[in-house]
């Protein structure tokens, strides 16, 4: 796909967008990136100021929750990579029921599928999924997680675990856009990142930030976190934008992939972030949390099998947090 030069990134300004972004331009490619609000300076500033911006780059304005919202912007791109979603979700307590989840994360992804139905140009929709997509299981598989599993909604809304309605909305978005995609003829590939951490460029918090900060901090709101994270798998933002460019490029990508390469073992990611600040007294023992037998981890072979490589794959959680950490320092953001 050497010709395909012009592709638009949706959430531009987010965690995963912005360094999409990045990534993109510094590969030549010209982006359009869609963000709610052009004119707010903060949150487009640190997009303008990329290398290769100035000639590669433009914004977009449009909004999920309009349909429609996204016809000029992915108009004659050969790619769109749609990164937007609603991260408020992960927060919403048990009050908030079926149509929130509609209004914002279906109907957000069918309404960007039905704007790129109208584009001739059109070479690959890459969709940035989750792993919360394929983790909530009845059963955990004995070995590993792949591609082949769904997440149980009706789990979910038993449960109603930490973050229930994000797992919910995401996996009822990712059903219903394979089924469009197929109807309709676009050649849709999706993207399965763990807990995403390492370095960023957005000028403010968000749910990675508050997942690598967490011991640092001590923050007694998000304690809850530290149950949730133990167990999950992690991967750096890096390799998380390589992999949908990659994806974007490579002519047999197909279906669904995992991208994940660590593993978070919340006790041995204490230790080693102890290390790296012993003035900060992280606790390395928590009360209410079991050290597991065994973690069951998310399976990226099917991505590696293609031929990706993970440039951070050998570093090890801990540093993968203290980059995170240290980019919230940067930024003053702690």
């Amino acid at each position: 796909m050497e010709e395909t030069r012009t592709v638009c990134v949706t959430g531009a300004s987010g965690y995963i967008g912005s360094w999409l972004v990045k990534r993109l331009l510094e590969r030549g490619y010209h982006v359009r990136a869609t963000v709610r609000d052009p004119r707010n300076k903060k949150k487009v500033k640190n997009l303008l100021e990329l290398p290769n911006a100035n000639t590669n780059l433009s914004l977009w304005k449009a909004d999920l929750a309009e349909e429609g919202s996204y016809d000029e912007a992915v108009q004659g791109c050969q790619g769109v990579f749609h990164v937007a979603t609603p991260m408020e979700l992960l927060y919403q307590d048990d009050s908030a029921g079926n149509e929130e989840i509609d209004s914002t994360t279906l109907n957000g992804i069918l309404s960007i599928l039905r704007s790129c139905s109208k584009v001739k140009t059109l070479k690959r929709f890459i969709y940035t999924s989750s792993t919360g997509t394929i983790g909530v299981q009845p059963q955990p598989p004995l070995d590993e997680y792949t591609e082949d599993l769904w997440s149980d909604v009706d789990l979910c809304y038993q449960h109603k675990m930490t973050g229930w309605m994000y797992l919910v909305a995401k996996t009822t978005a990712e059903k219903a856009a394979w089924k469009y995609a197929e109807e309709n003829g676009i050649d849709m590939v999706t993207v399965h990142p763990s807990v995403v951490l390492g370095h960023f460029i957005t000028p403010f918090t968000s749910f990675s930030t508050d997942t690598a900060t967490v011991l640092y901090t001590k923050d007694e709101a998000n304690k809850v976190l530290l149950k949730v994270l133990h167990g999950l798998s992690a991967v750096h933002v890096d390799d998380v934008c390589n992999a949908h460019i990659f994806l974007f490029e490579h002519p047999l990508a197909k279906g669904r992939y995992i991208c994940s390469s660590h593993i978070i073992n919340i006790f041995e990611t204490a230790h080693s972030l102890r290390l790296k600040y012993p003035d900060m007294d992280i606790p390395t023992e928590f009360e209410g949390l079991d050290k597991p037998k065994k973690i069951i981890p998310f399976s990226s072979k099917k991505l590696m099998a293609l031929g990706f490589e993970f440039v951070h794959k050998n570093k090890d959680v801990g540093d993968l947090y203290a980059e995170t950490i240290e980019s919230c320092r940067e930024k003053g953001l702690l």
